[in-house]
C-alpha cells in the first residue's frame, strides 16, 4: 500500500509541478540526454551498416531497439535503486520524471505567446516567429489565419503526444515507461522524415512511434471530446468530426485530437502546408463553418487543460485498479 500511495502521489505532484513551473530551462531534461544519444547512435550505426536501402532500414531498427531498451532499463533501474535507498528518494525521483514526461503548462504558454502577437493588434512578424517555436512547418509566409491554425493544431496534436500518451504509459508502467515512450517520440521527431536522408533509416522508428500511440491517441481524442463538453463547446460536433476526419493525416495518430478539436471549435484545420520549402497537400480536417480566429487559441488551451485533468483522473483510477488487482 505504501508503494501505491507514493506511486500515485508522485504522478499528482508531477502534474502539479508542471502546471506551476512548466519545464524550467535550467533543469536537466531526460529528453535532451536521449536526443544526444540518438544523434550519437545514428552516426555509429551509419558507419557500421551497409549504405544500402536494406542496410539503412536495419540500422534504423537497431537504433530503435537500443534506445527503447536502454531508456527503460536505466530509468527502471534507477527507480529500483531509489526505492531500496528509501521510499522518500523514490518519491522524489519518480515525481521529477513524471513532471518531465508531461507538457501541459509549457505548451499552453507557447500558444498563448502566439496569441499575444495576434490580438488585439496583429504583429504578423512576431506571430510567425512565436509559432515557429512549436511547429515544424515553414512559417515565413503564413497569414494571421495560418499562424492561428498552426498554433491550434499544435496544441491539439501535442496534447496527445505530450500529455495523454505519457499518462497512458505512466498508468501501466510508471515514469520509466512514460519516458521510454518519450524516447520513441523523440526518435520519430528526429529521424522519422520521408526525405532522402531518412526515408529508410527513419522507417523503423516512425512505425514504432505510430504503434506506441495507436491506442492512447484515440483515448486522447475521447478525452478531448469530453473536455469540449465540460468547456461548453460543441461536444457532439467534436464527436462527429472525429469519427469522420480522424484519418485525414499521413500519420495514423496525428489527426485524432486535431479532428476532435476542429469539431469542437466549428472551424477547419490542417490543409496544404510548406515544410522545408516543399508544399505538402495535406487534407483538411473539420468543416469551415466560420473563419478561425485568434480567440480559438485560448479556447483550445482551455480544452487542453480540461482534457489533461481528465487524463490525470483516469490515470489515478486505472493505476489504482491495476495495482490492487496485482496485490
Amino acid at each position: 500500500m505504501l508503494f501505491l500511495l507514493l506511486f500515485e502521489l508522485s504522478i499528482i505532484f508531477g502534474f502539479l509541478l508542471d502546471l506551476l513551473f512548466a519545464d524550467p530551462a535550467k533543469l536537466p531534461h531526460p529528453v535532451v540526454i536521449i536526443g544526444k544519444g540518438i544523434t550519437l547512435l545514428e552516426r555509429c550505426l551509419r558507419k557500421i551498416f551497409p549504405k544500402t536501402d536494406g542496410g539503412e532500414r536495419a540500422a534504423g531498427r537497431t537504433m530503435a531497439a537500443v534506445i527503447v531498451v536502454v531508456t527503460y532499463a536505466v530509468t527502471m533501474g534507477l527507480c529500483l535503486i531509489a526505492w531500496i535507498i528509501h521510499p522518500a528518494v523514490f518519491l522524489l525521483l519518480h515525481t521529477l520524471w513524471c513532471w518531465q514526461a508531461i507538457a501541459v503548462r509549457g505548451l499552453a504558454n507557447e500558444a498563448k505567446n502566439v496569441y499575444s502577437f495576434l490580438s488585439p493588434e496583429c504583429d504578423i512578424a512576431g506571430a510567425r516567429k512565436a509559432v515557429s517555436r512549436i511547429v515544424g512547418r515553414d512559417t515565413q509566409e503564413l497569414t494571421a489565419e495560418g499562424v492561428t491554425k498552426a498554433a491550434v493544431e499544435t496544441v491539439a496534436e501535442s496534447f496527445s503526444d505530450g500529455v495523454a500518451v505519457p499518462f497512458f504509459y505512466m498508468m501501466i508502467g510508471g515514469a520509466p515507461l512514460a519516458l521510454t515512450y518519450k524516447a520513441i517520440n523523440t526518435m520519430d521527431s528526429m529521424v522519422g522524415y520521408k526525405n532522402e536522408t531518412y526515408i529508410n533509416f527513419g522507417r523503423g522508428p516512425a512505425h514504432l512511434d505510430d504503434l506506441a500511440g495507436l491506442i492512447p491517441s484515440r483515448l486522447a481524442a475521447l478525452m478531448w471530446i469530453a473536455a469540449a463538453g465540460l468547456m461548453e463547446h460543441r461536444a457532439m460536433d467534436a464527436w462527429k468530426i472525429w469519427r469522420r476526419d480522424n484519418r485525414n493525416h499521413p500519420s495514423p495518430n496525428s489527426a485524432q485530437t486535431e479532428s476532435a478539436c476542429a469539431g469542437a471549435l466549428g472551424a477547419q484545420l490542417a490543409g496544404p502546408a510548406y515544410y522545408f520549402g516543399e508544399l505538402y497537400n495535406k487534407p483538411t480536417i473539420g468543416d469551415r463553418t466560420r473563419p478561425i480566429e485568434p480567440e480559438d487559441i485560448l479556447k483550445t488551451n482551455r480544452m487542453m487543460y480540461a482534457a489533461s485533468l481528465i487524463a490525470l483522473l483516469l490515470t489515478m483510477a486505472v493505476s489504482t485498479a491495476l495495482i490492487i488487482a496485482g496485490l
